[in-house]
């Protein structure tokens, strides 16, 4: 089952390309498998299968499945209607977090939430930015986008001092479609990450000597 790739961190990416930057929740990577006979039947977390007996992310299953799974398919099937019937496999990624998850961690108690990121199709990439806005942008359960333009040093500063109309929480994930970038390059994709100072902080002063362990 395909895993979800390292994401660079902004200062190994060339600036000046358009982007699309989305929210970045701050969670676990859940991952999830669809195929024309089996349906949505392999299940993962970043690094390992699970199923739905899984302590933390079990509920992450049922919530996948439940509310967003056949939408996410019906959707596909639109965007791509000549291309749909050669898909073998969809595999679906989306960030699981509650009100106090951090860096990875969970409070039990918390309500649990998904929000889909990225789509990637078997044999032939992810999905670029733009089309997954167009398929998923007006969706609740999608990641939302909070800026469009050039992937620029004044961008980055408003992400890492939390200067966006929008308030973040962790920071941003950035994607665009280029065939002059070639770093970690899926397809036509690319895609960086920036964190808010604020962020970066509270990874220190849990982590302190480790922090850099979560991503800069």
């Amino acid at each position: 089952m395909l895993q979800y790739p390292s994401i660079l961190g902004v200062k190994k990416m060339p600036l000046g390309h358009k982007c699309y930057a989305f929210y970045k929740y701050d969670g676990s990577n859940l991952r999830f498998e669809w195929s024309p006979k089996k349906g949505w039947n392999k299940f993962g977390s970043r690094t390992q299968m699970i199923d739905r007996n899984h302590p933390t992310f079990g509920k992450g299953i049922d919530i996948f499945t439940e509310e967003m799974g056949d939408i996410i398919i019906e959707r596909i099937k639109h965007a791509y209607p000549k291309q749909f019937k050669n898909i073998d496999r969809i595999t679906a990624f989306a960030e699981f977090f509650g009100e106090n998850s951090f860096a990875g961690s969970h409070e039990e108690d918390d309500i649990k939430q998904l929000k889909l990121f990225d789509i990637f199709l078997f044999q032939k990439g992810f999905i670029r930015p733009e089309e997954f806005v167009d398929i998923f942008g007006d969706w609740d359960k999608s990641a939302e986008v909070v800026y469009h333009g050039n992937l620029n040093e004044e961008f980055i500063q408003k992400i890492r001092h939390n200067a966006l109309e929008i308030p973040l929480n962790e920071g941003v994930i950035c994607k665009g479609s280029s065939d002059k970038i070639q770093f970690k390059k899926y397809g036509s994709v690319w895609m960086t990450k920036i964190k808010t100072f604020e962020y970066i902080n509270k990874l220190k002063n849990r982590y302190q000597d480790k922090w850099e362990d979560f991503g800069e």
